[in-house]
């Protein structure tokens, strides 16, 4: 991902989370260093990945599909290449955080072998209030 890329970024975010991601929050994400990956299909962006690194620990923040691209496997793919960037930087574990509403993510996470480890209590902006957060990890 780069700077360039954001626009196409922005036109996914917001038609696919709630309380989406800022343009801030990924320029910010991009001039921090952390490791932004974006899936093209022929000419058009239809994902992106985002993850930071702390010593051997990969977090996951954002991983997103267009809304039209979704089932058919490019999550899942996009998730894999996050895990093999992970183990390339010399990550042991992953961890992300994800909503108890957002069942298809939890069920792609555990499919790979993500585990719950525990709850982030109102943790995520929701509609009415605040929604908690699932603490998932793999141990890469």
């Amino acid at each position: 991902m780069q700077i360039g890329d954001l626009d196409a970024v922005m036109e996914i975010e917001p038609t696919i989370y709630s309380h989406p991601w800022t343009r801030g929050n990924f320029a910010d994400s991009l001039r921090s260093g952390h490791s932004c990956w974006v899936m093209m299909e022929k000419d058009e962006l239809v994902g992106y990945a985002l993850m930071y690194l702390v010593l051997d620990e990969a977090h996951l923040l954002n991983i997103s599909v267009a809304k039209a691209k979704q089932g058919r496997g490019l999550g899942r793919m996009l998730l894999s290449h996050m895990m093999a960037k992970a183990r390339g930087y010399g990550a042991l574990n992953m961890f992300l955080e994800v909503r108890p509403s957002n069942k298809n993510a939890i069920a792609l996470y555990e499919d790979v072998g993500f585990n719950e480890m525990s709850v982030r209590r109102n943790y995520y902006p929701a509609e009415n209030g605040r929604e908690d957060a699932i603490l998932m990890g793999l141990a890469l």
